[in-house]
């Protein structure tokens, strides 16, 4: 063998073990060698390596013009309910009336909150541990469904507060649940009593 041909045979095994010995995966590309040029001779032109063809990204589904209706969740496995204990928050009294169909016993009516001494604000700054829920809500705004059923509300989040806020829910004795937290300007189904 000539002497050229040699010493980038040489080349090429030196760059093959080093790779190998470098940590290379079995699929990881393995560079090209420079090959060794000795004095008084001429490098000799390596071929330039073709392109990749870039893949093709596959086209995505057009958008179909009519929404797909929102199931109605079912309760969350995370709370847990109990029929005898209190309650004030969004999930758990939405819960609550969902599963038993009526308010927690925390809660009592304007008229009967009046009796008790209660005029205006959070009805626990007067009587401890209490909300105000169970009156009529007329539907007036038109916001919610005509079912021929009658709606009543309760207070959110005013056991440890000091006025009544802005957060109702809004209920029907069959399950039907809705909240609002900007005063009856907006609702959100929480549950479906039908489902």
């Amino acid at each position: 063998m000539n002497s050229k041909l040699k010493k980038l045979m040489l080349a090429l095994l030196s760059a093959a073990v080093l790779t190998g010995c470098t940590g290379c995966k079995k699929d990881d590309p393995v560079p090209d060698p420079t090959p060794v040029v000795e004095p008084g001779e001429q490098p000799t032109a390596e071929p330039t390596p073709e392109p990749t063809p870039e893949p093709t990204p596959e086209p995505t589904p057009e958008a179909t013009a009519e929404p797909t209706p929102e199931p109605t969740p079912e309760p969350s496995p995370e709370i847990t309910i109990s029929e005898d204990d209190v309650y004030d928050t969004k999930d758990e009294v939405a819960l609550y009336i969902y599963t038993f169909h009526h308010l927690p016993s925390c809660y009592m009516t304007k008229k009967e909150a009046r009796k008790r001494g209660w005029d205006s604000g959070a009805l626990n700054r007067v009587i401890k541990g209490m909300c105000i829920g169970g009156d009529y809500f007329g539907n007036y705004e038109g916001l919610l469904p005509d079912t021929g059923e009658d709606y009543y509300e309760c207070d959110i989040d005013t056991m440890k507060a000091k006025s009544r806020g802005a957060k109702r829910i809004i209920y029907t004795l069959d399950g039907d649940v809705w909240y609002t937290e900007d005063h009856y300007e907006s609702f959100e189904q929480l549950y479906d009593g039908d489902n």
